[in-house]
């Protein structure tokens, strides 16, 4: 997806509060108890939308799948999962009680969600599942204050203040009803960093599920290239959530990716990970050159490898585009 634009001197979109969060954590003070608090909501929402993903799965897979009794509901938990799947179907969710987080513990572990959740690539099933079926007892807890913003905000928009300069970041929404709102406001922009989720090649889009979400990727990213108000800016392309890319690339083959189909694994372990990881960034470096044309190629263009939940390497990565861009200014000003 289309991740950041960064501009030195012009605003196109205020900072929404719900988007600020790791911008936030690295570049501001972080967040106070009240802002915590206020995020319980979208929590409690992310839970009872992936139950409910995850139990009407189920039911599909039980329907049409030719080892559809894996899928079967147990007797005991059907009424349980009706009731979960209607509460998901609200447009407002009742607070996570005790009671509630237990049920949904109990559905969870049945058998059939996680057969399910096996195949959650073709579901939509978001990455902060586990976690949080895994946390449901302290998520109901009376006294709870969200700590892992990170889980469920994944975009960041705010400001860089360290160096000295003031870069702003904006989200600009890569899904498809979004760019049509954006693409004409970029005249100017210092940099575009791209974030592709690179542990997405086996899943399809929300909004399509015809279509695989790195063959979308790879399109998005071809048509950034080409378009005619990025001619000199810079390029930073984020290879993001390596943490979910090397635990899957272990069991699912990356050549199922109509892009990766000449994919050849080599090894086992780290050094498969490792070779996987080199294979996608050449990939994105070919299609990067085969789509610039040639009074562009010599605009920056930088590759990293990032997982946006560890915010170590979130901080790493954020000050070597930093440095990066202000290379970029002295060059231009005739001081390099």
């Amino acid at each position: 997806n289309m991740g950041l634009v960064c501009s030195k001197n012009r605003r196109y979109r205020d900072s929404d509060p719900e988007e600020n969060a790791q911008i936030k954590l690295l570049f501001q003070t972080g967040f106070d108890e009240t802002e915590l608090r206020s995020y319980t909501s979208v929590i409690f929402a992310n839970v009872y939308q992936t139950i409910k993903v995850l139990h009407d799965g189920a039911k599909e897979l039980a329907q049409n799948d030719n080892n559809s009794s894996k899928y079967a509901i147990s007797e005991e938990n059907k009424n349980i999962g009706e009731k979960l799947s209607e509460i998901g179907g609200r447009l407002d969710y009742p607070h996570l009680t005790k009671d509630l987080a237990k049920e949904i513990e109990t559905l969870w572990e049945d058998g059939a969600i996680q057969e399910t959740y096996a195949r959650g690539n073709e579901l939509q099933v978001p990455d902060c599942t586990k976690y949080f079926m895994e946390n449901l007892q302290r998520l109901s807890d009376a006294s709870y204050v969200p700590t892992k913003i990170l889980w469920f905000l994944m975009l960041p928009v705010g400001e860089n203040k360290r160096s000295g300069e003031v870069y702003r970041l904006f989200d600009v929404g890569g899904q498809r009803n979004e760019r049509r709102k954006w693409i004409h406001l970029f005249e100017g922009v210092t940099a575009v960093i791209f974030c592709a989720a690179i542990s997405e090649y086996d899943q399809t889009l929300f909004e399509d599920e015809s279509k695989n979400r790195m063959m979308e990727t790879k399109e998005l990213f071809e048509w950034i290239l080409k378009q005619p108000c990025f001619e000199k800016t810079s390029f930073m392309l984020f290879l993001n959530k390596f943490d979910i890319f090397e635990k899957k690339i272990l069991n699912v083959p990356l050549n199922v990716c109509e892009w990766f189909k000449d994919y050849q694994p080599v090894s086992t372990g780290k050094q498969e990970v490792e070779h996987a990881y080199e294979f996608v960034k050449k990939k994105f470096e070919e299609l990067y050159f085969q789509s610039s044309a040639p009074d562009r190629v010599d605009r920056v263009f930088k590759i990293y490898r990032t997982t946006a939940l560890d915010q170590k390497v979130v901080k790493k990565t954020f000050k070597l585009v930093d440095e990066t861009l202000r290379r970029r200014n002295l060059f231009e000003a005739g001081l390099l």
